[in-house]
């Protein structure tokens, strides 16, 4: 296995990369290679190795090679000041036909050929952020105790609802889609397990083509048992969260500022905290916004974007925590206090990443809730879980293309997404 090109040493080196340019000079030529740890100049003398030459003049970004030659440090080089002075060539494979697509083009056109797109320098800094987001998220709570679960996506009942699911052929039956690992962390807590995560898939049947949607996502969901409160998951989740932007900020804010101009900031703790009525009355008066009637127990779009400069003209915070929301725009499994939902959503820069709440875990109310929402016959199986004893519990789902969506200020979820699935969009 050859070395990547961020670990070649001074001295005689044999290395692999893709061929992002080449630039052409009577006697000489420089070559740009890269692989997924950087870049490095690589320099032909033509005089010396004129069959070098001729390969390069034949080559077209994209096609691989494998190079031996001698690497110097060059105070004339801009990309780091080293270079490969080449001495052989090996191509490993030829691109037939040049990019149909360049940074230029707009996302669906690059997404038509994802393979090409993820080839930007961007792409693979967006991917490495998420990666340690997603670490980050399991070395916090792994140092809590939290055990990691792997939920079934095949289902026999909605996950939420009967609406917004795909339906699958299953054997001479059907099945869904999970739209969320919800009940499932559930059954967990009324195993016994304690505390409990996942990250993986979840599906949702929705004709939706806002910049925040996707019909298939990765999500990160938590629930743990023997809490207080919903003051209890906002604590845990506000904690969880600076922790992480702390570690993407050390390992990759100077790369991230300098790619998407973006300041990571760590927020301070902890996050402001208003109901949606008050927060309705605030942008009235702040901004001159009046929710319509229709749209009061719920977060209006509107109101959703004008949280980024309230909870920053107000509290000097990215992150707004929003309560109180009407019980008909609530899940059935939340609990209620006095017929309010013990939730909330938290807001980021002005779009909602999460979803949190204590669920009703006393199985007389909770059926009666679900009865409530039509629902009791579609979740039979899990009110199940509740009649053998549960304790106090609650937890939080958040979506990771869109956090790295709101972390890095990108105008659609489709570029934070390994490969998008939306309403139109089932390939690559």
């Amino acid at each position: 296995m050859t070395p990547q090109i961020s670990n070649l040493k001074e001295g005689n080196v044999k290395f692999q990369g893709m061929v992002e340019t080449v630039r052409d000079k009577k006697n000489i030529q420089f070559i740009i290679l890269k692989d997924h740890s950087g870049k490095i100049q690589v320099t032909v003398d033509k005089v010396k190795y004129p069959e070098a030459g001729e390969v390069f003049n034949h080559l077209l970004t994209g096609s691989t090679v494998t190079v031996e030659g001698e690497l110097v440090k060059s105070e004339y080089v801009k990309l780091g000041g080293r270079e490969v002075l080449l001495s052989s060539v090996e191509v490993t494979s030829e691109a037939k036909e040049a990019y149909p697509i360049g940074p230029e083009s707009n996302i669906d056109q690059r997404l038509d050929y994802r393979w090409l797109d993820l080839r930007q320098e961007k792409n693979l800094l967006l991917f490495k952020v998420q990666t340690e987001l997603t670490a980050a998220f399991r070395e916090f709570l792994k140092e809590k105790e939290f055990v990691e679960i792997h939920s079934p996506k095949l289902i026999g009942a909605a996950s939420e609802s009967g609406s917004e699911v795909f339906e699958v052929k299953y054997f001479d039956g059907k099945a869904y889609l999970a739209q969320s690992p919800q009940f499932y962390k559930q059954l967990a807590i009324c195993g016994g397990l304690g505390k409990v995560f996942e990250c993986g898939p979840v599906f949702r049947a929705e004709k939706s083509h806002s910049r925040k949607h996707a019909t298939e996502f990765t999500g990160f969901d938590l629930e743990f048992a023997n809490i207080e409160s919903f003051e209890d998951v906002m604590a845990l989740e506000e904690e969880m969260l600076a922790f992480a932007l702390k570690k993407v900020k050390e390992k990759y804010g100077d790369a991230i500022k300098e790619l998407f101009g973006v300041e990571v900031k760590v927020p301070t703790l902890p996050f402001p905290r208003i109901t949606l009525e008050n927060l309705y009355k605030e942008l009235e008066k702040r901004y001159g916004y009046k929710v319509p009637s229709e749209e009061k127990g719920d977060l209006s779009t509107e109101g959703e974007r004008l949280c980024k400069q309230f909870a920053e003209e107000v509290y000097g915070n990215e992150f707004l925590f929003v309560t109180d929301y009407d019980a008909k725009k609530r899940a059935f499994y939340h609990m209620r206090k006095d017929g309010v939902p013990q939730g909330y959503d938290l807001i980021w820069k002005g779009v909602e990443i999460t979803t949190g709440a204590q669920r009703e875990h006393r199985y007389d109310i909770l059926k009666a809730q679900a009865e409530e929402k039509g629902l009791a016959k579609d979740v039979e199986f899990y009110l199940q879980f509740f009649k053998y004893g549960c304790p106090p519990h609650g937890g939080f789902g958040i979506g990771l293309d869109r956090i790295t969506m709101n972390l890095l200020e990108l105008p659609t979820i489709k570029e934070t997404m390994f490969v998008f699935r939306g309403p139109e969009r089932i390939t690559p």
